[in-house]
């Protein structure tokens, strides 16, 4: 029998759309300008965030960003241990990024790892004159020294939960949950 669990709302789409402003004008003050910026999207929903991140620059700016998606499974730490290997999405990085700010766009930044990967997949491609990572939600518990310059929101979480972002390009709607198993949580 599956496993019950419980699931809370705790961003909805107008929260998921406040912050993606919130980061568009963050990034843009963060970097003095648009000229060398280029957006690229983790698969699979960090590509949607950074397409709505180059719309809203692009709506305050008036200049279009190029956008980019990057599949980080190749540069996984955790390939050899995995039962199932990854499907692997094709890379689509529309300009050069040598000399230029890249800012990496995640959904929910956790152990740290996913962002080590996608550095690491990015460097394939050029060298930029910096990478800075955007994520929608940051839950803590890095195991790597990582962290984000553009945040969303911090959502502190416990290790046996999960927090999921549905988008609407992908799940048919816009939200953020966080998903419990029900044995913990009447712990």
């Amino acid at each position: 029998m599956p496993e019950k669990v419980i699931e809370k709302v705790i961003m909805s789409g107008n929260d998921i759309r406040r912050a993606i402003v919130r980061i568009a004008h963050e990034v843009v003050e963060s970097i003095e300008g648009c000229d060398d910026l280029v957006l690229i999207g983790i698969h699979t929903r960090g590509v949607p965030l950074a397409h709505r991140i180059a719309e809203v620059i692009k709506g305050f700016e008036k200049v279009d960003i190029p956008v980019g998606a990057l599949d980080i499974g190749p540069h996984r730490d955790d390939l050899p241990y995995l039962e199932v290997q990854p499907i692997i999405h094709p890379n689509d990085i529309p300009t050069s990024i040598t000399d230029k700010d890249v800012v990496l766009v995640d959904d929910v930044l956790f152990t740290g790892r996913s962002t080590r990967a996608a550095m690491d997949a990015l460097i394939d491609f050029g060298r930029p004159r910096r990478i800075l990572l955007a994520v929608l939600i940051d839950r803590g518990h890095r195991e790597l020294p990582i962290k984000a310059n553009f945040v969303g929101r911090n959502i502190p979480s416990s290790r046996y939960e999960r927090i999921q972002l549905r988008l609407r390009e992908i799940d048919g709607k816009d939200e953020v949950v966080i998903v419990s198993p029900a044995k913990a949580a009447v712990l």
